[in-house]
């Protein structure tokens, strides 16, 4: 039963509570029970929860000072939590102190040790209590088993949470961040600042308006990271800090991510037929083909996402995704076609709204951070993926008995066949290692094991991001502002997120060991010549200059993979001895010869006109050389205008007649069909029917 409500019959119900308690635990027994499930605020609950949330350290291990601190907050959790008001946390120990001492518990010289020892507890960021994880655990218990037995039960609750790889994430992510604070050219509120400021604020007057809260505005960050087949949260950060705002930006900000969604605009042309070796164009786009951003900088330029803006033309569509050239894919989402995009990205697990745009292609519809993470695992998984991210496994009572449990026969929900699946993997792995996020070997050290990513970064460099993954696991990392505004510039998704992406996937291979990404049996190696996408000929070099001034002959060909759908029929028309080669080796682009007219214009004699080209009686268009010559018009004389010596000619009234009648005047007829003259023909009118029963 429930005591809810301030009725009598709740009153009886707690008395009888109260005696059968009694009658079957110690006095002893029923304060263990008690401390071990009432709230010590800032969301800690029981005794050992807020030892080890306050002090860091088990509740056997605490002081005097310690214990008093914790006992003298029950009364208003929150109100009196050190973290809240320390000086009203002081005095509520003071007061237990004190009754300690009345009642016996303790000497005068405790007394006054305990009452002049400093309050001192742990930085609330670092406390294990709270964390933006431990929040969401929190609300999917109350969730699956209701806010009274979460909070009075004393369940066991198991969740999917690393606990190394949370500590990890949560460390990197704001050593990052500071990091990114100290860079030339970021000119916004830091963390420190914000930190000396609150500080400030806490130390006014209560009724000051100057101690209202203040929304922090400093470079705020997210981490998430998912088992592949579970779809686990194994990792969970939601901010800088959830002291300052609980906010979860991993789970509930909508952020455009940038050219991290490029990965999905290639698996969509893959399965239209393009492979990683089919040509696409790198070169200059029209801003208003794109709808996105202005015409200017880095990435509205549409060149590759670093700061080396240069096109290359014709490339392959694994190196345009390698080095995500950004012109290049909203040419290949183009042809793969807007709706197809949309569509496998919400397959994939986008629930977000895409915009209607080409801009979409790059990134610039807003999904969160938890729907990209879940969108990246078809990679890995050849294809599907698990139906929702979670982050609790199962609820025990006391008694060890499973009250809530997750499905673990989750459905997988297909998504791209596996052989599309692979190329994308294919391709993400070599942007990891010779592409835009190269810098994680590099610079940041990341490890030799199979994995793949793609760099992210937003137009104007608001958002940088990073998502990767290896067989197992699959890791987003974002940076960027709560009100978005440019970070600094030069701040891509490499330089940014790659770090903390970097640091987690190090940290989770003693747990979580990689291995190779399978090849699906309908993918093939095929060797193609990078020039023309074609099959590759042994005739298929290039005249390269070498360093020393020398022309050395250079293989242009590689192997590639490609499906049976996909594998192109024609051998290279580059080099080789088709007409097209034969062109291009005689002639330069520009002097390829043209068509030509079918007969020679100069042996046809010209039609000679012999009459006026507009055969109309006059040009109401105006045509421009017209023959025909309109008539004169005599000018015809005009009205002199109004003479004032003439009399006006007036009308007539009309004056009753002596015996008092009006003369009604009639219209005279003009017309012969007004003439009276002649009767008018008229025919007989007909016989009347008779509709008597008889007829």
């Amino acid at each position: 039963f429930e005591l809810k409500g301030k009725t009598f019959r709740r009153k009886l119900l707690e008395m009888f509570v109260a005696r059968r308690i009694e009658d079957n635990f110690s006095k002893q027994k029923i304060m263990e029970l008690y401390l071990n499930r009432i709230y010590f605020g800032g969301g800690l609950y029981g005794a050992e929860a807020a030892a080890r949330g306050y002090f860091d350290k088990p509740a056997r291990d605490m002081t005097l000072t310690e214990s008093a601190t914790l006992a003298g907050l029950v009364k208003s959790p929150n109100k009196l939590s050190p973290w809240a008001d320390r000086e009203a946390s002081r005095d509520a120990r003071n007061f237990v102190l004190a009754r300690m001492l009345e009642l016996g518990f303790i000497n005068d010289a405790q007394y006054q040790s305990a009452q002049a020892a400093d309050l001192v507890v742990g930085n609330r960021q670092n406390a294990r209590g709270q964390n933006y994880a431990i929040d969401y655990i929190r609300q999917q218990v109350i969730a699956a088993v209701g806010w009274d037995r979460a909070m009075s039960d004393g369940f066991r609750i198991h969740t999917t949470i690393d606990a190394n790889l949370q500590n990890v994430a949560e460390k990197s992510l704001r050593a990052q961040l500071d990091a990114a604070e100290e860079t030339p050219g970021y000119n916004h509120q830091t963390y420190a600042q914000y930190t000396a400021r609150l500080k400030e604020r806490k130390s006014s007057p209560p009724n000051d308006k100057a101690s209202a809260p203040l929304a922090p505005e400093y470079l705020q960050g997210a981490v998430i990271a998912l088992d592949n087949k579970t779809g686990g949260i194994v990792a969970l950060v939601g901010g800088r800090d959830f002291e300052h705002n609980e906010y979860n930006r991993a789970l509930q900000a909508r952020r455009p991510p940038g050219t991290a969604m490029l990965p999905f605009v290639y698996a969509a042309a893959f399965a239209k037929g393009m492979f990683p070796g089919s040509l696409v164009e790198d070169s200059a786009l029209d801003n208003r083909t794109v709808m996105i951003g202005g015409t200017t900088g880095i990435l509205g330029e549409w060149g590759p996402e670093s700061a080396d803006n240069r096109y290359e033309g014709q490339i392959t569509a694994r190196e345009a995704l390698v080095k995500s050239k950004n012109g290049s894919a909203v040419r290949v989402g183009t042809t793969a076609g807007l709706d197809t995009v949309s569509k496998l990205a919400h397959e994939a697990g986008v629930d977000s709204k895409l915009r209607p745009y080409p801009a979409t292609f790059l990134g610039s519809s807003e999904i969160t951070l938890s729907e990209l993470a879940l969108a990246y695992t078809i990679f890995p998984n050849q294809g599907w993926r698990p139906a929702t991210p979670h982050i609790l496994d199962r609820i025990e009572d006391k008694e060890g008995q499973i009250v809530w449990q997750t499905e673990k026969s989750r459905s997988r929900r297909p998504v791209v066949k596996p052989e599309i699946a692979y190329e994308v993997t294919s391709c993400l792995s070599d942007a990891l290692s010779e592409g835009t996020g190269k810098l994680a070997y590099e610079k940041y050290g990341l490890k030799k094991f199979p994995a793949a990513g793609k760099t992210g970064t937003a137009y104007d460099f608001t958002d940088a991001l990073f998502a990767g993954y290896d067989s197992d696991l699959t890791c987003v990392v974002w940076a960027g502002f709560d009100k978005p505004q440019q970070i600094y510039r030069g701040a891509f998704g490499s330089v940014v997120a790659l770090p903390v992406w970097v640091d987690v996937m190090n940290a989770s291979l003693a747990k979580y060991p990689s291995r190779e990404f399978p090849v699906p049996p309908g993918v093939h190696k095929v060797e193609i010549c990078s020039k023309s996408g074609l099959l590759a000929t042994d005739k298929c070099y290039d005249n390269v200059p070498s360093a020393g001034g020398d022309t050395v002959r250079h293989r242009t060909s590689y192997f590639e993979f490609a499906t049976d759908e996909q594998m192109p029929a024609d051998p290279c028309d580059v080099h080789g001895d088709s007409v097209r080669t034969q062109l291009v080796k005689k002639f330069e682009s520009s002097q390829w010869p043209r068509a030509a007219l079918a007969i020679d214009t100069e042996a046809v004699p010209a039609v000679v006109m012999r009459g006026p080209t507009l055969v109309a009686n006059d040009d109401p268009y105006g045509a421009v050389g017209s023959t025909f010559k309109p008539k004169t018009i005599a000018k015809q004389e005009t009205d002199a205008g109004f003479d004032p010596d003439k009399p006006v000619k007036r009308a007539i009234p009309v004056v009753p007649a002596p015996n008092g009648e009006v003369e009604v005047r009639r219209a005279e007829p003009v017309r012969p069909i007004d003439e009276t003259a002649e009767p008018l023909l008229q025919n007989d009118p007909p016989q009347p029917l008779d509709f008597s029963d008889d007829h």
